[in-house]
């Protein structure tokens, strides 16, 4: 009986220890976890509602995955998630510039070299290509690793007064900065004492211009300046370029329209901010991101305005200045594998879809850009994503001020455009070596 007893147990143990073995591996297939997982999900400037139905899509596939979005402002938010990581009481998963790799690479975690498990459609380096805008690819992926997966990318665009064009007999916006020129002339009016009373382009300054230092980069780019050097140890935007000082060049011809002695002066630092010139109607065309559209249309509801490709150097080699955020993982988080599976399906067709038509953005999708190029708003900017550019910045905010102060210098005549130059690009250069 005793041995009859000792069978039976032994079985009785085997028969359990298979049953929870087959549990085990039945719940690992299927994908499942042992516990629900949240995943903290911080932004700036999108509010909830531009992610309420893309997460609520995501979880009704994901069962066991919840998020939870927060929103910052913009001024507390760098900051904030820099000290927050640091404290380990950070987000999984956080928005960040399109110029953040440099600076804060080392806080995030790479999507996996081979893709997401459990994942339909896993973003390759290839697939990256494939669907994304060029410029996307240049900032979120370093040593063949993903960094980020961009929801739209951002452009600047020309804003233009279709009554001040009416009235100058302009039928058509410029295209090219010669055009530009021309249409200034018609458009700038003087009162007896010089003093402007309409303007034709809010160019040349640097403290009332809506992104001024984003358009000078950007007629940088557009004149063929390398504004670094292949290794990205250096700044080069004061160098030769086939025998011309290119950046001079650029920098020249965007101050021009502040320097009340030359034929396209049309701005000066007494003019209302940029934005607000344009929706009093005193200022024919201002350069401006897709998002400053509902700005105007908030505080200028019967302004009679339009959207336009932005000037170019050349249309043959047409470039553009891309601003954009992009989702990326926290190197902290607790759950890489569940946070990059959010962001893979938040950046895909149909969760980009849901995000862009909550937001009015334009798409970093090139199968989406095909869909928005009819848009009467969005057509334009969504275009120009196919051939925006950005450059390699050791950090933005630094960046934005020390070219603020090369126009400064400029216009207040504290240094030539030489000088001025030189000294903003060995700034930059001290800010990549650090």
């Amino acid at each position: 009986m005793n041995s009859n007893k000792l069978f039976y147990v032994l079985v009785g143990v085997i028969v359990v220890a298979v049953f929870v073995t087959i549990v085990l591996v039945i719940r690992n297939v299927g994908g499942g976890t042992s516990k629900p997982v949240t995943l903290q999900f911080w932004g700036v400037f999108d509010d909830h509602t531009a992610f309420d139905k893309v997460i609520s899509d995501f979880k009704a596939q994901n069962p066991g995955i919840d998020v939870k979005y927060q929103m910052f402002t913009f001024a507390q938010y760098e900051s904030g998630f820099v000290n927050a990581l640091a404290a380990g009481t950070g987000p999984d998963i956080l928005m960040i510039h399109n110029t953040w790799l440099p600076k804060h690479g080392d806080k995030l975690a790479p999507m996996p070299a081979t893709g997401v498990p459990d994942t339909k459609n896993p973003f390759t380096l290839q697939n990256f290509k494939d669907q994304f805008v060029d410029v996307a690819y240049q900032d979120l992926v370093y040593n063949n690793l993903i960094y980020g997966l961009p929801l739209y990318v951002d452009t600047l665009g020309l804003y233009y007064n279709k009554d001040l064009f009416n009235t100058a007999g302009i039928t058509q916006p410029p295209q090219t900065w010669d055009q530009v020129n021309a249409d200034v002339q018609l458009l700038t009016k003087l009162d007896k004492s010089g003093n402007i009373i309409q303007s034709g382009f809010s160019l040349g300054t640097s403290q009332n211009i809506n992104r001024s230092t984003d358009i000078v980069m950007a007629m940088m780019i557009q004149s063929g300046v390398q504004m670094t050097s292949t290794d990205n140890t250096s700044a080069t935007f004061d160098e030769t370029v086939n025998g011309q000082r290119l950046g001079e060049i650029a920098l020249q011809y965007y101050t021009n329209f502040a320097n009340p002695r030359n034929q396209d002066y049309s701005w000066n630092d007494s003019q209302h901010y940029s934005i607000d010139a344009f929706t009093e109607g005193t200022l024919a065309m201002m350069l401006g991101y897709s998002h400053d559209m509902q700005t105007i249309r908030s505080k200028a509801p019967r302004l009679n305005f339009a959207m336009a490709a932005m000037p170019q150097a050349s249309l043959t080699d047409v470039r553009n200045f891309a601003n954009y955020w992009a989702v990326a993982v926290a190197a902290k988080s607790a759950h890489p594998l569940e946070s990059w599976k959010f962001v893979n399906y938040l950046a895909s067709k149909e969760g980009a879809t849901t995000y862009l038509n909550a937001t009015d953005r334009s798409s970093a999708r090139r199968d989406l850009i095909d869909l928005q190029r009819t848009d009467p708003d969005l057509g334009v900017f969504a275009v120009q994503a196919l051939s925006a550019r950005s450059w390699y910045q050791a950090d933005n905010t630094a960046i934005e001020t020390i070219f603020g102060n090369m126009i400064d210098d400029v216009n207040y005549n504290r240094a030539s455009i030489p000088d001025a130059m030189s000294k903003a690009e060995s700034q930059v250069t001290v800010l990549m070596q650090h």
